[in-house]
């Protein structure tokens, strides 16, 4: 069976999602969400009414934000999240917006074609707060190969 990584990332917002404060993370997200869909193994990302995933909640908190997607591997995800200069830009100004969380993204393999839930990934995360890294979940530091996979090296390099 052919497997996919599946990845759920949160952030809480310091004001009122609504709040003007937050228009210039809000204003990047099309552009972001743009360049994430065209990059190599880009495979699916949750979307709500607005064409991204703000709409959408993973818990009662309104200031929470969950953003999931799909790749064809960590190597696809890492190179997105960390040598893709329009998200490090936005990730560079993280601190202008969203307070701290213990744990704020998880890591976990799913069946090619899958396209995990909200539920599925907030049980991801809970997993991986509450018992640490392992095959249900993991992070870039302490990844997990699919079951039928071959080995995976941590990306030490990008996540300091």
């Amino acid at each position: 069976m052919q497997h996919h990584l599946a990845q759920i990332n949160l952030a809480r917002f310091r004001l009122p999602m609504a709040h003007p404060a937050n228009k210039a993370f809000i204003d990047s997200l099309d552009r972001v969400n743009a360049t994430a869909e065209a990059q190599p193994g880009f495979v699916w990302r949750l979307t709500g009414n607005g064409g991204n995933a703000l709409d959408l909640r993973a818990y009662a908190d309104p200031d929470i934000a969950v953003n999931m997607s799909v790749w064809t591997d960590l190597d696809a995800l890492a190179a997105f999240v960390y040598r893709n200069e329009a998200h490090r830009g936005i990730m560079r100004r993280r601190r202008e917006w969203f307070d701290p969380l213990e744990v704020h993204m998880a890591l976990w393999w799913v069946p090619a074609g899958h396209r995990p839930a909200v539920t599925e990934g907030v049980e991801r995360l809970d997993w991986l707060r509450d018992r640490g890294p392992t095959a249900e979940a993991f992070d870039f530091r302490h990844p997990f190969p699919p079951t039928d996979g071959a080995e995976i090296a941590p990306v030490l390099d990008l996540c300091t």
